[in-house]
């Protein structure tokens, strides 16, 4: 592969990992690393080596995504791979959450990675291939205490993904779509702070970063439109998935 891939939440350990995956299949491809942690960014771009490119973004800002993106597509080339792996978790009750919190979870973990997609599958569909991976999060399958306005960007991002798939999947781009459980990374040990002590949560299985990570590229490979990790979350999604199978095959196609 020899086209530009674009990593969101790079400085973080999923996004992070991705972007090394990537690099190790495909050592030309150029590769741009996104955060708003320009000194992680440095770290990762040191680690992973090759044609990186850094952009310190803050994705709470949903309005200054269209100028930053047409910038770094005049400087690196359209997008041939986009992976929104940009977010953050907050384990709060609905009532305690303040709206400004709220309101900014929702712009980094639903609004941002549906902009970029949007600004990035115009070029993939004119180029006749492309691959778009959301990361959404097992928490936007089932309801978990604290998790309101998480659960409901997660799950947003993962409807609006799996449907950008179906529709364009017959223009030649792949929309993956990632459904992870615990992964051990900041976000998972925050949020494992947060939240009260119970039994469920000390017998969560909780994933490894490279491990995911060789996931999401096999699926950018053709391995599949949707990632569950770890393992044992796949029945769970099963019983899920069973319904969407069936909207998926006969759901029909929208005007343009």
């Amino acid at each position: 592969m020899t086209g530009h891939v674009v990593v969101t939440g790079a400085a973080g350990a999923i996004g992070g990992a991705t972007a090394a995956e990537f690099r190790r299949l495909w050592p030309s491809a150029r590769i741009t690393l996104i955060d708003r942690d320009g000194e992680g960014l440095l770290r990762r771009k040191n680690e992973i080596g090759g044609d990186i490119r850094t952009e310190v973004w803050d994705l709470a800002d949903v309005d200054a995504l269209e100028g930053n993106w047409a910038t770094m597509v005049a400087e690196a080339g359209p997008a041939t791979v986009l992976i929104n792996c940009a977010g953050f978790m907050e384990v709060r009750t609905f009532a305690g959450m303040s709206w400004e919190l709220g309101e900014c979870l929702m712009n980094v973990d639903l609004l941002a990675p549906m902009r970029l997609m949007h600004l990035a599958v115009g070029a993939m569909v004119e180029a006749g291939g492309g691959c778009v991976v959301n990361v959404s999060s097992m928490a936007g399958r089932v309801p978990l205490r604290g998790c309101a306005y998480y659960g409901a960007s997660k799950a947003g991002l993962a409807f609006a993904s799996e449907i950008a798939g179906l529709e364009l999947e017959p223009k030649g781009v792949r929309v993956v779509t990632v459904y992870p459980g615990p992964v051990t990374s900041a976000l998972e040990a925050r949020a494992m702070a947060q939240a009260g002590d119970s039994l469920m949560k000390n017998l969560l299985p909780t994933g490894k970063p490279d491990a995911l990570a060789r996931k999401i590229v096999r699926a950018c490979q053709g391995g599949g439109r949707r990632v569950v990790y770890p393992w044992s979350y796949r029945m769970t999604d099963f019983f899920i998935g069973f319904a969407v199978s069936i909207t998926r095959a006969f759901s029909p196609m929208p005007l343009e």
